[in-house]
């Protein structure tokens, strides 16, 4: 492909006269070939520039580079790049079929386009649309709906009422609509299990992780929002709500509950308890967990969590407890020996 076009698919101009150039990938600075295009979005790694082998390189508008090299100027080079690599390494085709050995209830019905792997199992009452793939072992219960060109990995299982929009893509191993966590106590103070009769409904264009579970409701649903991205092992409750667009970052925990609104970021390890409203665009850093509703726009860190301005100088604080001892105690001894001094008696030994 030449530089032009690239640049011209990828939301980009091209410095200088060197259009023509041909490129045939992208990789990172320190990976890229003579023949691919790579990408700077940090300014701390402006000296790989000068020794990346790539032809070409994404640069935001306005950066330098001390290197004769091809340069393709972008608002974000990280998004330019991103859309190279798409184009360089479009997701594989595939033909369509049912295989020999899927187990498919007589009642479901599954689209011309869809491709069905080996050892799947289609429960009754089940909708698989138009290019779904699903790949072998994937156990679908009853009255399950599969929205167009979804993919669905190796070893996913979907329980029962679930809905999946189009384009949603699900990760190996994860789970969605298993038994919300729900139990009364008895007169005998035993654990009754509450019926699960709800559902779990993924919006479009939501991809999840491998591992991940997502608890039905046990009355209504538990939604995912479209254009939301989760991770690898994260645990979505109950009845538990996510806007559009959020993302949950690997091992989050959400309790029974939780709504999430749109644009959030979840970091890694972050926990939300149960029955809270977390507002739109609330960054949650990681290893944080809140016991409170966060209002929109919201930065927030530690256990509990409050604003991460604080939290930075608490723990700045933190670190120094030791040595603000040590001197409190100078400080303590000092003020005795005065006061010894002052009412004519000896100093405290």
């Amino acid at each position: 492909m030449k530089l032009s076009e690239l640049a011209r698919l990828t939301g980009a101009s091209v410095d200088g006269g060197l259009n023509s150039i041909e490129i045939t990938g992208a990789a990172g600075l320190d990976d890229a070939g003579p023949s691919d295009v790579s990408f700077l979005a940090n300014p701390r790694y402006t000296a790989k520039v000068n020794s990346t082998r790539a032809a070409a390189v994404y640069l935001a508008e306005g950066a330098q580079t001390d290197r004769a090299i091809a340069v393709l100027r972008t608002k974000d080079p990280y998004l330019a790049y991103t859309r190279a690599l798409r184009l360089f390494y479009p997701e594989p085709t595939f033909a369509a079929m049912i295989h020999e050995s899927a187990v498919i209830d007589p009642s479901s019905s599954v689209a011309g386009t869809a491709r069905i792997e080996a050892g799947v199992v289609i429960g009754p009452g089940c909708q698989i649309g138009e290019g779904v793939h699903i790949y072998p072992n994937v156990t679908i219960y009853e009255n399950v709906v599969v929205g167009k060109n979804s993919i669905i990995h190796s070893g996913v299982v979907i329980r029962e009422r679930s809905q999946l929009g189009e384009r949603v893509v699900i990760h190996n191993n994860v789970v969605v609509g298993c038994d919300g966590f729900g139990y009364a106590k008895d007169e005998q103070r035993r654990w009754l299990k509450i019926p699960q009769t709800g559902r779990v409904v993924i919006e479009d264009d939501v991809e999840i992780g491998a591992g991940t579970t997502i608890d039905r409701a046990s009355v209504g649903e538990s939604r995912i929002g479209r254009g939301t991205k989760i991770d690898n092992l994260v645990q979505i409750g109950h009845s538990c709500t996510v806007g559009e667009d959020s993302l949950l970052c690997a091992q989050v925990g959400l309790a029974g509950s939780s709504h999430i609104g749109n644009r959030v970021i979840l970091a890694g390890q972050a926990g939300v308890a149960g029955h809270l409203t977390i507002g739109d665009d609330v960054v949650l850093t990681a290893k944080s967990a809140t016991s409170h509703d966060v209002p929109a726009g919201k930065v927030i860190s530690g256990i509990p969590a409050f604003e991460n301005k604080d939290w930075l100088r608490s723990t700045a604080a933190f670190r120094r407890l030791g040595e603000m001892q040590r001197r409190l105690r100078e400080l303590e001894k000092k003020l005795e020996e005065v006061l010894g001094r002052k009412s004519g008696g000896m100093p405290p030994s």
